[in-house]
């Protein structure tokens, strides 16, 4: 069983002054953990931390599906970047482009958080690739500044932030467009609608 920082944090807060509940809480973490480890697929995929397996599938240009080593297929949505939807201009392009690049490879995924459906939400890479990045410098995403400064370095923020400006002042994918409307943006005015 691989421990990570969130179970050595889960087994001090057991032995702690902590709350009823919060102790409750890191019990259930640690008991997942171990269940992980004993039967390999039965852990939950919030307690994963990391997953690694082969490509299965690309939704879009910021969601793909990966299978593990148990045959457990694990759907993960691209942490720190907003690929255009499928019906905006770019989206076709945007998936097409990620799907070139991971279409049945191996691929490491840090799982950050889950999201409201579900989705491990997390930065995948390609060997020493950071594949989120790489959409960004492809043109093919926006660096999703609302989520990203919960969860980013600083210095990997300005990485990110410079990466889509290089993109931007090249005129890649996207940005070939006179004024390209972030999915944020074109979700809200579909929900309008």
């Amino acid at each position: 069983m691989k421990v990570q920082a969130q179970h050595l944090r889960a087994l001090t807060t057991l032995f702690s002054g902590a709350t009823p509940a919060r102790k409750i809480a890191a019990g259930v973490l640690l008991l997942g953990a171990l269940a992980g480890a004993i039967w390999p697929g039965s852990a939950s995929r919030a307690d994963a931390g990391q997953i690694e397996g082969v490509v299965v599938g690309v939704a879009d240009g910021d969601t793909i599906t990966v299978l593990d080593d148990s045959r457990q297929q694990h759907k993960v949505r691209f942490a720190f970047i907003d690929a255009p939807e499928k019906a905006q201009p770019f989206g076709t392009k945007a998936k097409q482009v990620l799907s070139d690049k991971l279409y049945r490879q191996q691929v490491r995924v840090e799982v950050l958080e889950q999201d409201r459906y579900g989705r491990n939400v997390g930065r995948i890479w390609l060997g020493d690739e950071d594949v989120n990045l790489g959409q960004l410098r492809a043109g093919y995403a926006w660096h999703y500044q609302q989520y990203a400064r919960k969860g980013q370095s600083a210095q990997e923020f300005s990485r990110y932030e410079q990466a889509q400006q290089a993109a931007q002042q090249q005129r890649q994918g996207l940005w070939h467009d006179a004024e390209p409307v972030p999915p944020w943006d074109f979700r809200r005015r579909q929900r309008g609608q």
